[in-house]
């Protein structure tokens, strides 16, 4: 850690990073190890960074920027090989590794989020190509959480095998609370699948608000919800208007909600009856998208725990859509994850984390330049590359 201060002069978002690595457990025994743990993983994450997107990339980067390395951490051994390097990553517990994620961001952004109506959007992605057929193994899905105003991803939970999302979003929830991300009244915002009573329970216990969207896995909510909508008076209601214009189309969004909750939140009961804590808004998203040749309708329904204007519910349900195109789509499009082929041990799950590590640390450069041309240019030149790991964070 001296020979980064020396390099840099103050404590740096690579300093912090580097000892929050330094924490995880070395699966090997100490006295066969050559390549020490924090030298691969500061291989690892610099050259995905620097426009490596595979194993064998990031071994032939490392030989040629040997120098570069040496600035940071001593390699007095050099570069490992690309088999030692894959046999590695697939041996490192994925579950401290994803810890040491959500510390790092924590330390690193100690005030953001977390702010009051800051918005966590949940939502999962598969890495298509991470499938093992032989074996009957389904692909990698990870759900995530993204600060949606900071474009910062939080924290990232496995989904495990033989279970779907509904499992891993109160990990990743308690995860974020125990690392004090969501103090001071963040919302946490998530599809339909987590329009559960154990979900909604597990964020208002973590001292945030959430907001839910209500679809078809919840009928008889939804029918209920679009009811009072079309019967409430008109007084009783708040509107917001949100245009859109961009890539050939004119979207119109009506966002309206409504307090009136007493109904919704009773002494009534039946069977399959969902009992949601704390409601407190209903949101109605009503969208007019005109296209080249058609125009399009959709309504959406949301319930949530927190007091929203209307204008709020229409930043907090956009920027839950955000999460789309400021992750996945360049998770898949920049980093190119749907393509990884990693299919044995933990090293797709491991993977996944430092390509969350580079986002992050990419996004902290503030340019004009698209991401994927800022990978390129750090691959060109080490001192955009340096810049990227230098930044301070205090």
């Amino acid at each position: 850690m001296d020979i980064v201060s020396s390099v840099f002069g103050e404590k740096s978002r690579l300093g912090v990073l580097l000892e929050h690595f330094s924490a995880i457990e070395d699966p090997r025994q100490e006295w066969r190890v050559l390549y020490p743990l924090p030298e691969i993983l500061l291989l690892v994450v610099c050259g995905t960074i620097a426009d490596c997107d595979d194993y064998e990339a990031i071994v032939a980067w490392g030989e040629q920027h040997l120098g570069f390395l040496r600035r940071f951490l001593p390699y007095e051994h050099g570069i490992l090989g690309e088999r030692w390097l894959t046999l590695l990553m697939n041996r490192i517990d994925p579950a401290l590794f994803s810890a040491c994620f959500t510390a790092w961001v924590r330390e690193v952004w100690p005030d953001r989020p977390g702010s009051a109506m800051d918005v966590v959007a949940i939502d999962g992605k598969t890495s298509r190509r991470s499938h093992d057929r032989s074996a009957g193994k389904p692909p990698l899905h990870l759900v995530s959480a993204f600060a949606t105003t900071d474009r910062l991803v939080l924290a990232q939970e496995a989904v495990d095998e033989k279970s779907n999302e509904t499992t891993a979003i109160p990990v990743l929830v308690e995860r974020l609370a125990a690392g004090g991300a969501l103090k001071g009244g963040a919302l946490v915002t998530i599809d339909a699948i987590a329009c559960t009573a154990a979900i909604a329970t597990t964020i208002r216990q973590a001292g945030a608000d959430y907001l839910l969207a209500v679809k078809a896995n919840q009928p008889t909510l939804r029918n209920e919800i679009e009811a009072f909508f079309n019967d409430a008076p008109p007084a009783s209601l708040e509107r917001f208007i949100d245009l859109d214009k961009g890539h050939g189309r004119i979207e119109e969004r009506t966002v309206t909600v409504a307090r009136e909750v007493d109904w919704l939140t009773g002494s009534r009961h039946y069977p399959g009856d969902l009992r949601l804590p704390g409601v407190t808004t209903l949101v109605r998203v009503s969208s007019r998208t005109e296209l080249k040749d058609r125009c399009r309708f959709d309504t959406r329904y949301y319930v949530a725990s927190a007091a929203l204007s209307a204008q709020a519910a229409a930043h907090a349900v956009r920027g839950h859509w955000g999460i789309e195109n400021r992750r996945h789509w360049v998770l898949d499009v920049v980093f190119k994850d749907d393509l990884c082929r990693l299919r044995t041990g933990h090293g797709a799950k491991n993977m996944a984390v430092v390509r969350h590590f580079a986002l992050n640390l990419i996004r902290t450069i503030a340019d004009k330049k698209s991401l994927k041309l800022r990978r390129k240019i750090a691959a060109w030149n080490e001192a955009d590359l340096a810049d990227i790991l230098r930044t301070s964070h205090r």
